[in-house]
């Protein structure tokens, strides 16, 4: 039987530890800050009931989703007819977002909690989507919510959560912000309400294939050319926030829903400036994120020195608990894109230098009585949560220091005769090269 070359599925990635550190200072960097607002933590199962996934992200997102077998051997037996027929073969799929399982979780549970809720969940999501740069089958979300309250002030908070994120973390931002009210009063002025989600679904793509292709879809989908080319100014409007709102205030006048979404923006971003928030913002009205949940603001942000697609988003959803049974239970929420977010960073070379190595400190290991002292100056700097480490084996010094070099920890310390003889071990910096005696006693002050 020939040997099977190991490998894993397109799309989904091995993490070493060196990655894993820098991943885990992204996750607890961007927890803190949920935490610093009040978010408690959250987690649901890997896979959810289809029935509680199917219709929740349009037609589009249903066709991303990995749907499980029942079990492994549940098809065994059947024909293909049989297959393609069978209601029940998947009743499971993996969650396609960290959203719709926080909905059914809160109506699931809606006797135990008190609203409005706030949670945050970091696990990963699965899309069967095509594998790219930037773009993965099995990623991790970073969702921060708020459900159980319409105020604004809610998307103020999410505004600020996302300018302290990105300041703890070095990348220079652009949040791009519109209402999905916004987009039903521009389609209802179009003479199109009714085809909504076709034009959210266009023009959602204009940053990716220009506005020549968005009117081309926009005819496809059963738009006039008259309806275009309305559309068409109107996505090109310039000028600040405000100044885009009163136009479209002029424009979309007939559209009382259309009104109620510019006046929700004036009230954010009014909240912002008296804040004065340096983070840009861009009323950006081209933005649609194509999930059917959202209903009011939606947030797209982008790295500003770094191609690659949103690394954050999110919006206002004020049913999506309506479909488990709880109606009229408004809830916005954001998601930070994990795996992009270590791409910028990565890319940049925004990482701390102490992230990239886990152990701070090596002992090296030259003999039995340097091993003993060794090991009792050890406690106290773990003590002191230093990460300490002994070499195992009492090997050559050059293969000791070559193993400190590998794993990039940062000061060896060196304890041979002369250095029991009198009391005091060898400290070298393996960045700078320089090497200084230091007191047994002085070690863990010193570095810890």
């Amino acid at each position: 039987m020939a040997i099977q070359k190991p490998s894993i599925p397109k799309g989904t990635r091995d993490f070493s530890p060196a990655e894993m550190m820098r991943r885990t200072y992204i996750f607890e960097t961007i927890k803190g800050v949920f935490r610093t607002y009040g978010f408690a933590p959250l987690e649901t199962p890997a896979m959810e009931n289809l029935s509680t996934l199917l219709g929740k992200y349009g037609d589009e997102g249903d066709k991303l989703l990995f749907k499980i077998l029942n079990s492994g051997d549940y098809a065994a037996g059947l024909d293909d007819e049989q297959v393609r027929t069978a209601s029940k073969i998947c009743e499971k799929g993996l969650r396609y977002d960290l959203t719709v399982p926080f909905a059914r979780y809160i109506v699931q549970h809606q006797g135990e909690i008190v609203l409005p809720f706030k949670r945050y969940q970091i696990q990963p999501v699965w899309r069967a989507d095509r594998p790219q740069k930037g773009r993965y089958r099995e990623f991790y979300q970073c969702d921060v919510d708020v459900i159980g309250s319409r105020s604004l002030l809610n998307e103020v908070e999410l505004i600020e959560i996302v300018e302290r994120v990105f300041g703890k973390l070095g990348i220079n931002v652009t949040l791009k912000m519109n209402n999905r009210k916004i987009l039903y009063g521009i389609a209802e002025t179009i003479g199109h309400a009714d085809k909504m989600m076709d034009i959210t679904v266009a023009i959602d793509k204009l940053d990716k294939i220009g506005i020549d292709n968005v009117r081309a879809e926009l005819s496809e989908r059963g738009l006039e050319q008259k309806a275009i080319d309305m559309l068409h100014p109107i996505l090109e409007l310039k000028g600040s926030n405000i100044e885009k709102l009163n136009k479209l205030q002029d424009i979309i006048t007939c559209s009382e829903t259309g009104l109620k979404g510019i006046a929700e923006m004036e009230e954010i971003f009014g909240h912002v400036e008296s804040l004065g928030m340096a983070l840009p913002i861009e009323l950006d009205l081209s933005l649609a994120r194509g999930l059917n949940y959202y209903t009011g603001a939606i947030f797209e942000v982008k790295a500003m020195d770094y191609a690659i697609g949103s690394i954050c988003g999110g919006g206002r959803y004020d049913d999506l608990t309506g479909i488990f049974g709880m109606p009229d239970t408004s809830g916005v929420g954001i998601s930070f894109g994990a795996d992009r977010i270590y791409d910028v960073m990565t890319g940049l070379d925004l990482f701390p230098e102490e992230v990239d190595f886990s152990t701070k400190v090596l002992f090296v290991n030259l003999g039995e009585q340097e091993r003993k002292a060794a090991m009792r100056i050890m406690r106290p700097l773990r003590d002191r949560g230093v990460a300490t480490e002994i070499y195992p084996e009492a090997a050559k010094m050059k293969k000791q220091m070559e193993y400190a070099n590998r794993r990039s920890i940062p000061y060896v310390v060196i304890i041979g005769s002369d250095e029991l003889e009198h009391g005091e071990a060898t400290v070298k910096n393996m960045r700078t090269g320089e090497q200084v005696p230091v007191a047994f006693g002085s070690i863990c002050d010193m570095l810890a």
